[in-house]
C-alpha cells in the first residue's frame, strides 16, 4: 500500500503520537504524586510505588502479545481499541478509593496499554514514505521521550492544585481525539488478517513467572528477603516458570514470544542495552522525586520542576535526530548518550543536603542532552535490518523487556535505597553516645536555642535520617553511572548497516 503524504501524514502522526504521549506519560506522571497517593489512601510511600510497577508489569506481560494480536485482528483496529480501552481504565483508576482498587484498575490499564506502544511504531513506520523512515522513529521518540518529563510536572502540578484523580482523568479528550483521528485516516488501510493459535500455556507461564518475580522485588525488603517463606517460595515459583517459558517458546510453533529474533546480532544487543539503560534511567526519575519530596521538604510541583529540565534538549533536537542518524555511526551517537548519562549520575552522586533546586535542575538539563542519543538510535540499531512483517514482533518484544527493565528498575532502587539509608544510618550512629564531646556540644547548642533535651535529640534524629538518605541517593547514582560505562561498550558489538532495505524473509 503506498505510503500516505501531505497533510494526512502530519495528522496521523499527531494522531498516533497523542496514544504514545497519553501511554507513556502514565508511566512517570503519578511518580510525583506517590507520596499524596500513599498518604490519602493510608499506605506508606513504599506501598505507593506499586501504583507504577503494577502498571509497568501488567503492560510488560501483555505486550509480547502485540504481534499475535496484531496478526488476528489487525493492526489499525487493535491500536484503536487499545487506546479507547486505556481511556476507561484511566477514569476507573481516577475512581479508586483504596490502594487495592487502584492497583487493580492500573493492572487493567497497564494490559490494555501494552499493545500502543510497538504498533504506534509500526503504524508510522508502515505509512511514511522509505526515505522518512528515520524522521517517523525520530518523532517517535521524541514524543515518548517528552512524556516521562512532562509528566512529573503535570503530575505535581494537579497534584498540588487539584487531587490526585485528575491525573488520570486528564487521559479522557486525549484518549478520545487519538482513536477519532487514527480511525478516521487508517480505518480502509488494515493490515492483513489471519487466524493463528494463542499459546496459552506461554503467556501462563509469562504471567506467573514475572508476576511472582516484581512481587518478590516490592515486598522483599519488608519481608526480609530470602528469610521469608513467601519471598523463597515466590524466588522457585518465578524461576521454574520462566525457565519453562523459555524452554517452551523456543519449540512451540506457534510462541508468544519469537525468541528468535535474538540470533539477529543487532536486536539482541539494541534490546539488552535499552532494556538496563532503561531500568536504570526510570529508576533513578523514581528516587530523585520522592527523595526530594521526603527528604529535602520540595511539594510534588517543585520536584516535577526541578526534575523537567531533562526533557528540554530532547524536545528541540530530537526531531533532527532522524536527518543525521543516516550520517553518522549510531555507535558513536549512541556512545555520547551514554557517556553524558555516566557523568551526571556521577555528578549527582557528589549531592549532599545543601542542593537546591538549582542544582538538581541544571544537571538534569545537561543530562538532556543524552536523552535524544540514548533512545532514538538504539531503536534504530535493533530494528535495522528486520523484515517489515517482524517489526511488530520486535518492537512489541524490545518493549516488553524495556518496561519490565522500567519496573524492575523501580524496585530495585527504592529497596535498595531504603537497604543503603539503614546501612548508613547504622554507620552514623554506631559513635553517638553520651561520652561524646561533640554530640553533648551539639545537645548543648540545640538547648541553648529553647528545645527542650527530648526535642535537641529529636532534631539529631532527623538530621541524621536526612544524611542516610542523601548518601543512599548518592549510592543509587553512582552505581548508574558504572551501569552506563558498561552500556557503552555493550552498543559496541552491534554491527553496520543499520538502514539498509530489509530482508523480506518468511516469517
Amino acid at each position: 500500500m503506498a505510503p500516505i503524504k501531505g497533510f494526512q501524514l502530519v495528522l496521523l502522526t499527531i494522531a498516533v503520537s497523542l496514544g504514545i504521549f497519553m501511554n507513556v506519560l502514565d508511566t512517570s506522571i503519578a511518580n510525583v504524586a506517590i507520596p499524596t497517593i500513599a498518604g490519602n489512601l493510608s499506605v506508606s510511600a513504599n506501598e505507593g510505588t506499586w501504583v507504577i510497577t503494577s502498571f509497568a508489569v501488567s503492560m510488560a506481560i501483555v505486550l509480547p502479545l502485540t504481534g499475535w494480536l496484531a496478526r488476528r485482528f489487525g493492526e489499525v483496529k487493535l491500536f484503536v481499541v487499545a487506546t479507547g480501552l486505556f481511556t476507561l481504565a484511566s477514569v476507573l483508576c481516577g475512581l479508586s478509593t483504596s490502594l487495592p482498587m487502584l492497583i487493580i484498575f492500573r493492572v487493567i490499564q497497564g494490559a490494555v496499554a501494552g499493545p500502543m506502544i510497538p504498533l504506534s511504531q509500526s503504524l508510522l513506520l508502515a505509512n511514511f514514505p522509505a526515505d522518512k523512515k528515520g524522521l517517523a522513529t525520530a518523532l517517535w521518540a521524541t514524543v515518548a521521550v517528552a512524556a516521562p518529563v512532562i509528566g512529573p510536572i503535570v503530575g505535581g502540578y494537579i497534584t498540588d492544585n487539584y487531587s490526585w484523580p485528575w491525573i488520570f482523568y486528564i487521559n479522557v479528550p486525549v484518549g478520545l481525539f487519538s482513536v477519532y483521528l487514527t480511525w478516521s485516516i487508517l480505518h480502509n488501510r488494515e493490515t492483513e488478517t489471519t487466524k493463528l493459535p494463542i499459546d496459552f500455556i506461554g503467556l501462563i507461564l509469562l504471567a506467573i513467572g514475572i508476576g511472582c518475580l516484581q512481587v518478590l522485588l516490592d515486598k522483599g525488603h519488608d519481608l526480609d528477603w530470602f528469610n521469608s517463606t513467601i519471598i523463597i517460595t515466590l524466588a522457585v515459583i518465578s524461576t521454574i516458570t520462566l525457565v519453562f517459558f523459555i524452554v517452551w517458546e523456543l519449540y512451540e510453533k506457534y510462541p508468544i514470544v519469537d525468541l528468535t529474533l535474538f540470533e539477529r546480532r543487532n536486536f539482541a544487543i539494541g534490546t539488552i542495552a535499552i532494556s538496563l539503560g532503561y531500568g536504570v534511567f526510570f529508576g533513578s526519575i523514581v528516587i530523585l522525586p520522592l527523595w526530594l519530596q521526603t527528604q529535602m521538604n520540595f511539594t510534588p510541583t517543585w520536584a516535577g520542576l526541578a526534575t523537567a529540565p531533562l526533557g528540554i534538549i530532547p524536545l528541540l533536537f530530537s526531531p533532527f535526530m532522524g536527518s543525521i542518524m543516516n550520517k553518522v555511526d549510531l555507535r558513536i551517537i549512541v556512545s555520547f548518550g551514554f557517556l553524558v548519562f555516566s557523568y551526571c549520575c556521577f555528578w549527582l552522586a557528589n549531592f549532599n543536603t545543601d542542593i537546591g533546586f538549582s542544582n538538581v535542575a541544571m544537571i538534569r538539563f545537561i543530562q538532556g542532552i543524552g536523552m535524544p542519543c540514548f533512545f532514538i538510535p538504539i531503536i534504530a540499531i535493533l530494528l535495522s535490518g528486520l523484515p517489515d512483517k517482524r517489526i511488530a514482533s520486535a518492537a512489541g518484544l524490545s518493549n516488553f523487556l524495556r518496561i519490565l527493565a522500567g519496573s524492575f528498575g523501580t524496585s530495585i532502587s527504592v529497596t535498595l535505597w531504603d537497604h543503603r539509608e539503614a546501612l548508613h544510618q547504622s554507620k552514623l550512629v554506631e559513635n553517638l553516645t553520651l561520652y561524646n564531646p561533640r554530640l553533648l556540644d551539639v545537645l548543648q547548642q540545640l538547648q541553648a536555642r529553647g528545645l527542650s533535651k527530648q526535642a535537641s535529640y529529636a532534631q539529631i534524629d532527623t538530621i541524621i535520617v536526612n544524611q542516610s538518605y542523601v548518601t543512599a541517593t548518592d549510592d543509587i547514582f553512582w552505581i548508574s553511572g558504572v551501569i552506563f560505562m558498561g552500556l557503552l561498550v555493550l552498543i559496541w558489538f552491534a554491527r553496520p548497516p543499520f538502514f539498509t532495505k530489509p530482508i523480506q524473509a518468511a516469517e
